[in-house]
């Protein structure tokens, strides 16, 4: 398991989500994903996001500064799980 950093302080909507969803896809299931953000959407952005690819996600910390995920990869995606093969 590895954990990686992504810092998206000072980008705005949509680019965290569109980063956080890049960034991703190389990881492996078990790998955690930590993102710093500054948007104030990124709080249903990104939890939208990882809902929609299967991951789990947690905030653990939020201020008024920033926002900091903690994003799992799940052992399979969200279209495994709904039995359509994948993409």
């Amino acid at each position: 398991m590895t954990r990686t950093t992504l810092d998206l302080t000072g980008l705005k909507c949509p680019l965290p989500a569109l980063k956080t969803r890049k960034a991703l896809k190389p990881l492996h299931p078990g790998d955690q994903l930590e993102v710093y953000c500054t948007d104030p959407l990124s709080v249903i952005d990104i939890p939208n996001l990882i809902r929609e690819t299967g991951d789990t996600v947690e905030i653990t910390e939020r201020n008024d500064a920033r926002v900091v995920f903690l994003i799992e990869k799940a052992d399979r995606s969200i279209e495994n799980i709904n039995g359509a093969p994948p993409t």
